[in-house]
């Protein structure tokens, strides 16, 4: 299963743009601080995460989300076009606070 939800906060946003299947599309920057356990110890984690919604309903959401607002983020991850790296394509999101 290919499913990823992430607590983050929105630090980039660009311009709403049309796929060529003429789908509404945003591409973002997520960025997440936390302190987990591994192996028994504590470890920090702060990540800055490529992202990607398509649909109507999803970037409606996100371009009424402010930039640095904290939100819970759904989706799941796939690789770039050129196969280096990945991103993180967004489906779901509920603001925090």
């Amino acid at each position: 299963m290919n499913r990823l939800v992430l607590s983050a906060q929105l630090v980039e946003r660009g311009a709403l743009r049309y796929t060529p299947a003429g789908l509404p599309a945003l591409d973002l920057s997520l960025k997440h601080e936390s302190e987990v356990v591994e192996n028994g110890s504590p470890r920090k984690v702060s990540l800055e995460i490529r992202a990607l919604a398509i649909g109507a309903d999803i970037t409606a959401v996100l371009t009424t989300l402010a930039l640095g607002s904290d939100a819970e983020f759904g989706g799941f991850l796939a690789a770039l076009r050129n196969g280096r790296g990945m991103r993180f394509h967004i489906t779901s999101v509920a603001p925090v606070g």
